[in-house]
């Protein structure tokens, strides 16, 4: 099994096991909290907006926000990483955090990279040639040939991606319950 492989299949259990260990090393504030779910926020419309053009096993989906970056979830996620790390108020809890998201979403982006490389072949290798893989162009890229696309609230439910904003509103209320058993 190579790198690739272990954080793709791994990277979810393993993210479970560091949220505990950040967790146990949050020192939460009211004003830490409201600052980083304000931040998540932004990375949840992100992730939302990605999910809504987002056609998974169909399509080389290259319009909306994947006009920008080649992986707008991803980095919709790494925004949810920096707010989480605001809310819990913790240098390691934060190091924690973010060292895990850029370790393994670098190999796991890698790697569905490869697998869209082999699905749609010299489509993605002109895709991939003009927008970047992470942090985004500042103007969209006209690929040649694609539909305009659009946000569609079916492939929203479809992706799945209201599981992101149910997962991090849990964390916030975590941290404030955490904050109030510490409080003094």
């Amino acid at each position: 099994m190579t790198a690739l492989d272990f954080f793709s299949r791994w990277r979810v259990r393993i993210g479970y096991f560091l949220a505990i260990v950040a967790l146990l090393l949050a020192r939460p504030t009211p004003r830490s909290i409201l600052l980083g779910a304000a931040i998540g926020l932004i990375g949840l419309a992100i992730r939302a907006c990605a999910a809504g053009y987002l056609h998974k096993q169909e399509v080389l989906t290259t319009t909306g926000p994947y006009a920008y970056t080649r992986n707008p979830l991803y980095f919709g996620s790494s925004i949810m990483a920096i707010g989480a790390a605001v809310a819990m108020h913790s240098w390691l809890a934060a190091m924690l955090l973010l060292v895990y998201f850029a370790l393994v979403y670098s190999f796991v982006m890698r790697r569905e990279e490869m697998e869209l490389r082999g699905r749609h072949g010299a489509a993605f290798d002109t895709f991939a040639a003009t927008v970047p893989l992470f942090f985004p162009r500042l103007t969209p890229n006209r690929q040649p040939g694609a539909t305009s696309g659009s946000f569609s609230w079916a492939h929203y439910k479809r992706n799945h991606e209201y599981e992101a904003l149910v997962g991090f509103l849990f964390l916030l209320i975590v941290l404030a319950v955490i904050w109030r058993l510490r409080a003094p």
